[in-house]
């Protein structure tokens, strides 16, 4: 089964952070993560699943990391 482990630091003491999974057309497909972390390295697996627990097809999807003052979008591609 296909998965991803995506990396990112916080800088501040402490941050609301969001990370989302975007098809190519741009719908949401999963949420990792929408909560307050604390300041470091972290880690996410994303194992190839949407929101209803449903494995998504072959192609390119990306991922957007938000803090409330840093956002980033990323491009990935899910091969199975």
């Amino acid at each position: 089964n296909p998965e991803t482990t995506i990396s990112f630091s916080v800088t501040q003491t402490s941050s609301f952070v969001t990370l989302n999974i975007y098809n190519i057309k741009g719908q949401q497909v999963k949420q990792l993560i929408s909560e307050q972390l604390p300041a470091g390295q972290h880690s996410v697996i994303w194992n190839g699943k949407d929101d209803n627990g449903k494995f998504v097809s072959t192609g390119i999807y990306f991922y957007k990391l938000k803090t409330e003052n840093f956002e980033k979008t990323r491009k990935m591609i899910l091969l199975k």
